[in-house]
């Protein structure tokens, strides 16, 4: 800790019982280097996380674990993404996806074209929904999600509103709100579709029906 960062008072708001990591994980100095990068003191840059000095310090020590939603919003607050946050090196990765190289996925009636390239902080992908095949499928778990219509209608469903979405409308909401995507018309729907997530293959897919697909079947 640099004389400029002096050590953090206890914070009686904090969570208690939360696992403490038995070795520093990686991302831990990756976030005290991208903090230090972008010329924000631990107070600052804690303040703008909506976090207390104290959190923010275990974070950067391994003490604490972050969230998914923590990473998100340091990573902007950054100017980096959630993949160099937990040290994934970016040299090799390509950025360049070029629409006849991606090859059709099918997933229960579903069809999905990578629009992004793998190992990223975020998925983004073209995709086919046809009419009446998700059912009373309800969605939740962490990220954000936006989608664009392309063509035909989309059904969404976010909490307690349903919102029908024509070509060139899009959405952008918190995954945690439950959500369903369906086609609101007999001939389909086309749409983008980019969702904010820490890569892992056991992280299920929330578009399509509950298959056993997941995010790893679609890379």
């Amino acid at each position: 800790m640099s004389p400029s960062e002096p050590a953090p008072r206890p914070d009686p708001t904090e969570a208690t019982g939360t696992p403490v990591a038995d070795e520093l994980p990686a991302v831990a100095p990756q976030l005290r280097e991208r903090r230090r990068g972008a010329g924000l003191t631990l107070e600052a840059a804690a303040a703008t996380a909506g976090l207390s000095p104290a959190h923010l310090s275990r974070l950067e020590t391994g003490r604490r674990q972050p969230s998914l939603p923590m990473l998100l919003s340091l990573a902007r607050i950054y100017g980096t993404t959630v993949s160099e946050l937990l040290g994934e090196t970016v040299a090799d990765r390509e950025s360049i996806v070029h629409g006849a190289a991606m090859d059709p996925t099918l997933a229960g009636g579903w069809t999905y074209w990578q629009a992004g390239a793998p190992g990223r902080g975020m998925q983004a992908l073209r995709v086919r929904v046809p009419y009446g095949t998700q059912g009373d499928i309800v969605r939740v778990h962490p990220g954000e999600e936006w989608l664009y219509v392309l063509s035909g209608r989309l059904r969404l469903r976010l909490g307690d509103s349903t919102h029908v979405l024509a070509p060139g409308d899009s959405a952008h909401f918190d995954s945690l709100t439950p959500h369903r995507i369906g086609a609101a018309d007999e001939d389909g729907t086309d749409l983008l579709f980019v969702h904010t997530l820490l890569q892992s293959p056991s992280t299920a897919l929330c578009l399509g029906p509950a298959d056993g697909h997941t995010l790893g079947d679609l890379r």
